[in-house]
């Protein structure tokens, strides 16, 4: 059935030749690593205009704080760090875009050190820890438990020195403009400056993931999933939009945010116990705590559903508390917050959304299908992360794909022929007015729903359920006409939450992220195969490539 969700082409109504026209040769949606990355990239070849949805530093990769996972001595390879990747994919990986960020990664993360970027050290050497589905002590982090703060900032730093580089903040990305079956801009509304019309050459979307979409999630505001639905609505494929990813621990007290408490934690022995003290880890891997972070939070979720408890304890009490406050400042003055003393109480943690492996499907030069059009970082299913990402690898990806799609980007702007915007070009929707939205219950009711069915375990019966919810909100959301980022974000929240139950219910097996508990084994004929949803004239097209 064909619904609202693939009727909208644009969000709002625009004429350009009554709205502000910029113009540049490549434009940059998203301010994390990978578009900054991109943008410092583009920058060489030519005009970059980097459009920020809040503050430039406000991001996803602001608030990582593991590291990231790059080879930086002899006693690991880059075969084995390939081989870590590809094992923790579960069969779904793209053998040579893993290829690529491996062997690509040391140079970047010297580039970064070169630029200023402070890691932790042991005199000349750098600092590696361990995390759960590495074969070796392999990432490299920043303060402690700041490395996404401390890379951000560096990145932030050499745009800013860049003439070349235009940065628009508190500006938000509303729909790519797509004109002769090329993308030729985008559309957007500043909260000061209102509607604008950037025109470019080449447009690199580097917009982030879509945790928000869940109840519990580590993710900031900001993760909408806007860039994945704008995606969509152009007709850009999206692939494997049914894995997202859990974090096993984030902290739980009751009201308050989730937040994260880093996987080096257990990578520095940290135990995960129920209320007993007991460790059940072992009990469903042999790696224990440091298994892979599926592994991890179904486990978790499975014995808060035996003992009838809202969270476990990840237990640090064995530690050297000097040392743990050392290692993890941010950590350590978070629980202080929550008044818990981590060297005479163990932490209350449980899963929560925190890393969207499904997008904008991209090949290895961070190419979409839809000409002008290039992506990067998490918005993007590039085939590095598969069915579970390795821990610490999504630094490493938008560092290496944001620098693919920048350079592929200018060069193609610079070499791209002169062009001329049409003298008018506008969007026109009937909107309708026959009921009244409280945009912030739909929100609320979304995520709720979306935490409860397409959570840690899914089945049928839930999908279907979810489907038909989501869909009978869509007609009263989807043919509304907003004028504001919150009416904007809700109807793309409510398209990639659709997106992603219908892949959901495609994939009838369990593997890494996406477990089904009435199809609980891996399906061989599905490995190495891909749901893969688009927009079409007579509704959602569902294949499995």
């Amino acid at each position: 059935m064909t619904e609202f969700y693939d009727t909208r082409r644009y969000l709002t109504r625009f004429d350009v030749r009554h709205t502000p026209n910029l113009f540049t040769d490549t434009c940059v949606i998203g301010s994390g690593v990978a578009g900054l990355r991109a943008a410092i990239e583009a920058a060489r070849h030519g005009s970059v205009l980097l459009i920020s949805k809040e503050r430039i530093e406000v991001s996803n990769t602001s608030w990582a704080q593991g590291g990231i996972a790059v080879v930086q001595n002899g006693q690991d390879s880059l075969e084995s760090h390939i081989e870590d990747t590809l094992e923790v994919g579960c069969g779904l990986c793209d053998r040579a875009a893993v290829e690529c960020i491996v062997r690509e990664g040391p140079h970047r993360v010297r580039e970064l050190i070169d630029w200023g970027a402070i890691f932790d050290r042991r005199g000349e050497s750098l600092l590696l820890g361990l995390e759960g589905g590495h074969s070796a002590a392999r990432v490299i982090h920043a303060m402690g438990d700041a490395t996404g703060r401390e890379v951000a900032n560096t990145l932030i730093r050499v745009a800013r020195r860049d003439d070349a580089i235009q940065i628009f903040e508190d500006c938000f990305v509303v729909d790519l403009i797509v004109i002769e079956g090329r993308c030729r801009g985008v559309t957007t509304f500043h909260r000061h400056f209102g509607h604008q019309v950037f025109w470019a050459n080449q447009v690199v979307l580097a917009s982030g993931g879509s945790g928000q979409l869940y109840r519990e999630t580590t993710n900031s505001e900001i993760a909408t999933g806007d860039g994945l639905a704008l995606a969509y609505r152009a007709g850009v494929p999206l692939r494997d939009m049914e894995m997202m990813q859990f974090h096993p621990t984030t902290l739980y007290v009751a009201g308050a945010t989730r937040a994260l408490i880093s996987e080096a934690v257990r990578g520095e022995g940290a135990h995960l116990t129920d209320r007993s003290g007991r460790r059940f880890m072992f009990d469903y891997h042999p790696d224990g705590e440091l298994a892979a972070r599926d592994v991890v939070s179904r486990a978790i979720v499975n014995e808060m559903a035996k003992q009838s408890i809202s969270y476990v304890h990840l237990d640090c009490r064995h530690l050297d508390a000097e040392k743990f406050r050392k290692r993890f400042p941010g950590i350590s003055r978070l629980c202080e917050e929550f008044d818990i003393d981590i060297s005479r109480q163990p932490i209350p943690v449980r899963p929560a959304a925190h890393y969207m492996i499904g997008g904008v499907q991209v090949d290895t030069y961070a190419r979409t299908s839809l000409p002008g059009l290039l992506a990067c970082g998490e918005v993007t299913s590039s085939g590095v992360n598969g069915a579970n990402r390795l821990a610490s690898n999504s630094l490493l990806e938008g560092l290496v794909f944001g620098a693919i799609a920048g350079r592929n980007a200018g060069v193609a702007a610079r070499e791209a022929e002169t062009f001329a915007p049409p003298a008018a070009i506008k969007s026109e929707f009937q909107a309708s007015t026959r009921t009244v939205l409280d945009i912030g219950d739909v929100r609320n009711s979304l995520t709720s729903l979306m935490w409860r069915n397409v959570g840690i375990e899914r089945d049928q019966q839930h999908l279907d359920e979810t489907l038909e919810i989501i869909s009978f909100w869509g007609r009263y959301v989807m043919d509304k006409l907003f004028d504001d980022r919150q009416g904007w974000e809700t109807q793309n929240m409510l398209t990639v939450a659709r997106l992603m139950v219908a892949s959901a219910r495609s994939r009838c097996e369990s593997r890494g992220v996406h477990y089904r508990g009435d199809h609980p084994e891996r399906d061989p004929a599905l490995a190495h195969r891909h749901v893969v949803v688009r927009r079409a004239d007579d509704g959602l097209d569902i294949t499995i490539a």
